[in-house]
């Protein structure tokens, strides 16, 4: 009677950890399925909307440095707004794609003097300069032609920018049709996302927001996550009923002897 007891129990307890294996196989075949959908639609998704470039001189410095990998959204020309950082190809400057900052779009009123930069006559405060001094040696003051897009690099003393064009009316300024894209986080070293500088807000049209390049990080590492927890919970659910298992089999030995 006590082994017909025993047997039935047993096999209850066997069931049970069956039912629980093919509960968790199912939940870790979800979390894996789960894992590779976020994780390739993430790259999938940021190859869509981004476009990495390796920025070759310092003249974005120290925002951005020479050698440094970034992502640039691909934008339309006429989503650029002031304070952007943005990735443009114009026969002007070189024919090949650079990296400036906008400071001023059509019709504004751009002038720099005494280390100071003012658009349309209000200071605008740049904390993303390596001094509070902007490094402008010239005093100038120029209107940005309709459509085009007036811009700096960080790095005022040494950069080639629109500051040294200033000699014939618009030169230098760059057609809104030439930018490819829109900086948004330096992906190597791994600064992170590029803050929008708030010290062009308070100008008609304000600034930009931030492009969903968080998402799609999020995406990816969270996929990976799912992926290796899914990939892991098969084994060692297997080690923990081995485990499980030896010990009721010797508790059940001993009580049998007994």
């Amino acid at each position: 009677m006590s082994e017909t007891v025993r047997t039935r129990a047993g096999g209850d307890r066997g069931d049970a950890r069956g039912g629980g294996g093919r509960v968790g196989g199912v939940l870790s075949g979800l979390a894996v399925a789960l894992g590779c959908l976020l994780f390739l639609g993430g790259f999938v998704w940021g190859a869509v909307l981004y476009q990495p470039y390796t920025v070759p001189t310092d003249s974005m410095s120290p925002t951005v440095e020479a050698g440094a990998r970034v992502l640039a959204q691909r934008i339309d020309g006429s989503e650029v707004k002031r304070g952007d950082v943005v990735v443009f190809k114009e026969a002007l400057w070189g024919d090949m794609p650079m990296v400036k900052r906008v400071v001023g779009i059509g019709g504004d009123k751009v002038a720099g003097a005494g280390g100071r930069l003012t658009v349309n006559g209000r200071p605008i405060d740049e904390p993303y300069l390596r001094s509070k001094d902007a490094g402008m040696g010239q005093e100038f003051s120029v209107t940005v032609p309709d459509g085009k897009l007036f811009l700096l690099g960080d790095e005022r003393r040494n950069s080639m920018d629109s500051r040294v064009h200033l000699q014939e009316a618009g030169q230098g300024s760059v057609p809104r049709s030439a930018v490819t894209g829109r900086v948004d986080a330096i992906a190597w070293p791994m600064d992170g996302v590029l803050e929008r500088p708030t010290g062009f807000a308070a100008l008609p049209g304000g600034i930009s927001e931030p492009g969903p390049v968080r998402l799609v990080v999020a995406a990816i590492v969270g996929g990976a996550a799912l992926i290796l927890v899914g990939a892991a919970y098969g084994p060692l659910a297997r080690l923990a009923g081995r485990r499980g298992s030896g010990g009721r089999s010797r508790r059940e030995e001993e009580a049998v002897a007994a």
